[in-house]
């Protein structure tokens, strides 16, 4: 049966998977984007703050401090002054010294994360979050993409996303959609990894915050907010709907 504006969350949510694997095309897991420890630090300052200005905070941070031993002694308003393309640099300086700190302590002196590797999903989640400044996501994104851990980031894309299509109640908090939405996939990190770019992708270039570009979305026959903003998907509709990514919309995010 195929799926409709009525079938349960947990259905939307594959088909969800299914669909955007085949229209953005599946990623790997075999090269992660960035080190464990530039994940970890280059999210913190992401908040809130475009990707050009958190790489630019990144680069004039290890450029003015050579590295993160460098960083950790550097004065804190002195980092913060570097980090100031971001949003809150004054909250962020101390909060990546503490990082930096609890590392140091961690590894007995050293600046990795590669601990993480053996340790159980459950110990390195609460190791992470348990860090200033570290929630579910951040935590999520560097376990799954350096570790390949089983576990989901939720960003407001995929929030937003799953909210729309009914994959998650209108109300739930983005901590929650983590557990919901973890619970709905199977626990393989290829998997996740896919619905997570997947749907990040798709918040960020066609499930728009603002003005959604409905008429793109390969989701529409069974997004509730398609069925509530134009009613349900007609054949014309979905006759017109791409089936792939199309490069001439643009270059996808990082």
């Amino acid at each position: 049966m195929p799926t409709t504006y009525a079938s349960p969350p947990a259905e939307k949510t594959w088909e969800n998977h299914l669909i955007l694997n085949t229209f953005f095309e599946p990623l790997t897991l075999d090269q992660p984007r960035r080190t464990p420890m530039r994940e970890l630090i280059s999210t913190i300052l992401s908040h809130r703050t475009t990707h050009a200005d958190e790489e630019l905070a990144y680069d004039r941070m290890l450029e003015a401090f050579g590295n993160w031993a460098g960083v950790l002694a550097a004065p804190t308003a002195d980092l913060a002054h570097t980090i100031r393309t971001t949003r809150w640099p004054d909250t962020q300086a101390p909060r990546i010294q503490e990082v930096l700190r609890r590392i140091q302590a961690q590894t007995g002196g050293d600046f990795h994360l590669d601990f993480l590797t053996e340790w159980p999903v459950e110990q390195g989640m609460t190791w992470l979050t348990d860090m200033p400044g570290i929630g579910l996501k951040t935590a999520s994104l560097v376990l799954l993409f350096n570790f390949h851990k089983p576990v989901l980031p939720v960003d407001t894309h995929v929030h937003r996303i799953a909210q729309r299509v009914g994959m998650i109640g209108p109300k739930a908090s983005a901590d929650k959609a983590h557990q919901v939405l973890l619970e709905q996939l199977p626990k393989d990190p290829l998997v996740l990894l896919n619905f997570h770019k997947h749907n990040y992708w798709h918040g960020q270039r066609i499930c728009l915050f603002a003005k959604p570009d409905c008429a793109k979305c390969p989701l529409k026959t069974f997004c509730n907010y398609y069925l509530e903003h134009y009613g349900p998907a007609t054949a014309e509709a979905i006759a017109a709907t791409p089936n792939k990514w199309d490069k001439a919309w643009g270059a996808l995010p990082h």
